[in-house]
C-alpha cells in the first residue's frame, strides 16, 4: 500500500531523478484524467514517474511517459500502461506554463503523484535540465555537506 502522510495525502509515487538531472524552477499541482481501472491501480501504489513528463497538444497539457500498470482484477476495461493523460489546470496555470517552455529549453516533468481528498494529483514543474559537470557539482556539495555534518556530530560524542 502506498503511504499516507500526516496531511491526509496518499503519496504512490516519487520521481526522484528528476531532481537529480533537472533544475527546478516552479511547481504547480494538476489534476488527472484517469480510467476506472487507473484509480484502482494506483490505489494499490503501484505507478512509474521515471520517464514521464508533460506536453501541449494545442492548448490541452497531457502527461506521457508515465507507467501505470493493468489493474490485476481488470478484465476488457483494462487501460494500457503508458497512454496519454490529460491534465487539469486552470487555464491561467497552462498560459504560464505554455510561455515559460515554448522555444526556451525547458520542459515540464512530473514530481510526486499522490492522492489529495480522494482525488488522484501529480505535482509537476517547469525544468531545466542540468548538464554533468551540474550533475557532479551538486554531488560533491552534498558529500561536502554531509562531512561537515559527520564532523560536527562526531565531535559532541568525545
Amino acid at each position: 500500500m502506498a503511504k499516507k502522510t500526516a496531511q491526509g495525502e496518499l503519496v504512490v509515487a516519487r520521481n526522484r531523478k528528476a531532481r537529480h538531472d533537472y533544475i527546478i524552477e516552479d511547481t504547480y499541482e494538476a489534476g488527472l484524467a484517469l480510467m476506472g481501472t487507473e484509480v484502482k491501480a494506483l490505489r494499490m501504489g503501484r505507478a512509474s514517474l521515471t520517464d514521464g513528463f508533460a506536453i501541449f497538444y494545442g492548448d490541452e497539457l497531457y502527461l506521457e511517459g508515465v507507467h501505470i500498470p493493468e489493474y490485476v482484477q481488470g478484465t476488457w476495461t483494462n487501460h494500457t500502461p503508458r497512454r496519454r493523460r490529460k491534465l487539469l489546470l486552470h487555464r491561467s496555470e497552462l498560459d504560464k506554463m505554455a510561455v515559460k517552455v515554448q522555444g526556451s529549453g525547458r520542459t515540464i516533468v512530473p514530481l510526486s503523484l499522490y492522492f489529495k481528498n480522494g482525488r488522484a494529483k501529480v505535482e509537476i514543474a517547469v525544468a531545466t535540465g542540468k548538464r554533468e559537470y551540474d550533475k557532479r557539482h551538486a554531488l560533491r556539495e552534498r558529500q561536502d555537506r554531509r562531512e561537515t555534518d559527520r564532523a560536527i556530530f562526531g565531535r559532541g560524542r568525545e
